[in-house]
């Protein structure tokens, strides 16, 4: 469902991109994080992100990806399965100047069976209705460095799996979310 006040476009709430607006196609169930969530989210995670390889999931306008690159993120994946709305990130990056965001266009599972790169923050937003959390717990362990953050918003309670940490969590609208640490035994 489309958000009648966002007007396909969304702005950077920080880092050397602050208010830099971002453009994105009207596409099924996108929605990009409020920016009261970024922000607080952003606090939680501290506004540097220097040095991190960070892995936006579930991309859609690709605000995620840009507030990471925005903040000093070392390299920044995006994965859109909708293959205009991943050309739309590109032209975003472009447009910006970006050079350490990679796109795929591709599934979230196939991305995390196949990708051989390991993270230190992961943003896992999936459309609303998305139910398939069990597959993702199976394969997330595999892209993780030890004590990475995971922040996931979800519409409807979720369980998380033993591997993750609940460290911070909150709600905005019909919007829930947390930020989680992935603990290794």
């Amino acid at each position: 469902m489309k958000n009648p006040n966002h007007k396909n476009q969304v702005r950077i709430i920080g880092g050397t991109h602050r208010s830099r607006i971002i453009t994105f196609n009207d596409a099924d169930s996108l929605r990009p994080t409020a920016d009261f969530v970024r922000e607080k989210l952003f606090n939680w995670l501290g506004q540097d992100l220097y040095g991190k390889n960070v892995l936006d999931l579930f991309s859609g306008s690709g605000i995620m990806a840009f507030e990471s690159a925005s903040r000093n993120a070392k390299y920044i994946i995006a994965v859109e399965n909708n293959k205009q709305t991943a050309e739309k990130i590109k032209q975003n990056k472009k447009l910006l100047k970006i050079d350490n965001i990679e796109i795929k266009n591709t599934n979230a599972f196939d991305f995390l069976r196949t990708s051989p790169d390991q993270f230190d923050i992961v943003f896992i937003d999936p459309p609303y209705q998305w139910q398939e959390w069990q597959t993702l717990w199976q394969f997330l362990p595999n892209i993780l460095k030890t004590n990475a953050e995971i922040y996931i918003e979800y519409a409807q309670k979720i369980e998380l799996p033993p591997f993750l940490s609940e460290r911070k969590k909150g709600k905005c609208g019909i919007s829930h979310f947390v930020l989680a640490e992935y603990i290794v035994d």
